[in-house]
């Protein structure tokens, strides 16, 4: 089910996915400067991470992902935030994003279930 992409004051989008059983709420937005993904299936922030492109004249990109607040020690956050900025970078938009994951569940599939979502309702 996609999510109607709304205008004002930022253009977003809302939804509701089910991913493993628990439903997520997603919201993506497009800021003049940076993305803003949240993901919760437990009504709150929860842990937030920031990603970006590093401008260099290396080949290849480099990105560099941290926690802004939240778990430091889940590998698997850092993981798809990276894997979430890697696809804004390879369609060309070398914005900045805000990840804010707040989950019942931290496994594999529940991961690559909101990365699809994401994705599909992408605003990049």
């Amino acid at each position: 089910m996609g999510g109607l992409e709304q205008r004002f004051p930022v253009p977003y989008k809302n939804l509701s996915v089910e991913i493993k059983g628990n439903k997520t709420d997603l919201v993506v937005c497009r800021y003049d400067d940076h993305f803003l993904v949240m993901a919760t299936q437990i009504g709150t922030m929860g842990t937030i991470l920031h990603a970006r492109k590093e401008e260099g004249f290396t080949v290849q990109p480099t990105f560099t992902v941290s926690v802004i607040f939240g778990k430091r020690d889940e590998p698997m956050l850092l993981a798809i935030t990276r894997q979430l900025i890697e696809h804004i970078s390879s369609l060309g938009s070398s914005m900045p994003l805000v990840l804010s994951l707040g989950l019942k569940d931290h496994s594999m599939d529940t991961l690559k279930g909101i990365v699809s979502a994401v994705i599909e309702n992408r605003l990049w």
